[in-house]
């Protein structure tokens, strides 16, 4: 139940199910549903993680290339004898 959430309103909710769960007035009976809860929204964060970690690499990876293409490319200088 992750559908249109965000990451940070997905961290939001999680830091906020880990203080109830560190607070002394945790609800017994609603313990089991926090916790899957918060490993579902731990899981989607990875998620995204890895997906913009990927993409980050990717913009990289093309800007290397973009960058080994352009040192290829670059005009030699004139030497003294050329001139």
């Amino acid at each position: 139940m992750t559908e249109g959430l965000g990451y940070s309103e997905a961290l939001e909710e999680l830091e906020q199910i880990l203080n109830d769960l560190e607070s002394a007035d945790t609800d017994v009976d609603l313990l089991a549903q926090r916790v899957a809860r918060g490993a579902e929204l731990v899981q989607f964060c990875r998620s995204r993680l890895e997906v913009v970690a990927a993409d980050v690499d990717s913009v990289l990876s093309d800007a290397d290339t973009d960058s080994d293409t352009d040192l290829d490319t670059e005009p030699e200088m004139a030497s003294e004898d050329d001139q």
